[in-house]
């Protein structure tokens, strides 16, 4: 046993690394999604006013696009999509783990009303999947994306793959999960205007703030490929993916 584990191939930590924030960030987005965020703004935008007003999920879930990037840019695709793969098995091992927790009994003497935590970690069934179709969506047209500028600028110019993957890719997560996850609203269902302002509202707010970060986390990507490549956590990269 020893010398097998001797003759292994280890993996290398960045790579662990990277895997390691995107799942958790992916989990901590699914546990905080029922909070609604609030940013004051110093101009009025359409739909949303002068407040940007988004699920507490699009903080942690920005991140996920940052570990995918650089994944992607180091590992390829085939591996950036495996990535995505992983992820999506572990929201249903998040899932069943918080529900069993909420339906097993809870001791008389806790501190913690089992009917709150229910409510606060419990999401609604359209909530999930919504949050689970928008993932895998998004996720998968990242990397295609990311890999097809990759191919277009003949493996120059990572700005250009790590901004316009996240902002695509960031759109159709947005649309997908407020409309999938919110559209269902008697109010919406009904016609009401201000139902649908306050939908669209919440499309504005999420993806001000996900395409804000797509630009502000850019030197970090740089950062991140640069130096997982110089510790030798990746091959050079080729000059266009495969």
């Amino acid at each position: 046993m020893t010398d097998h584990y001797r003759e292994t191939t280890p993996l290398p930590t960045g790579r662990i690394a990277l895997v390691a924030l995107f799942v958790t960030a992916l989990v901590t987005a699914q546990m905080t999604a029922s909070k609604l965020l609030g940013f004051s703004i110093p101009a009025s935008l359409p739909f949303t006013g002068d407040m940007l007003v988004m699920p507490g999920a699009a903080l942690a879930y920005a991140l996920t696009f940052f570990a995918s990037d650089c994944y992607s840019e180091l590992y390829g695709p085939d591996e950036a999509h495996k990535m995505v793969n992983v992820g999506f098995a572990m929201n249903f091992v998040l899932l069943a783990l918080v529900y069993s927790t909420i339906a097993a009994p809870a001791a008389p003497f806790g501190s913690i009303d089992p009917a709150t935590f229910e409510r606060v970690l419990g999401a609604s069934l359209d909530i999930v999947v919504a949050s689970l179709l928008a993932y895998v969506v998004s996720q998968h047209w990242d990397v295609l994306v990311f890999h097809r500028i990759r191919e277009w600028t003949d493996g120059e110019r990572l700005w250009v793959r790590n901004v316009g993957s996240t902002a695509t890719s960031q759109l159709l997560d947005t649309f997908i999960f407020v409309f999938v996850g919110f559209a269902v609203m008697p109010a919406l269902r009904g016609g009401d205007p201000q139902a649908l302002n306050a939908l669209l509202g919440l499309v504005v707010g999420q993806y001000v703030l996900k395409l804000l970060i797509a630009v502000v986390d850019t030197p970090f990507v740089y950062a991140a490929v640069g130096y997982l490549r110089s510790r030798g956590s990746a091959a050079p990269a080729p000059r266009t993916a495969d």
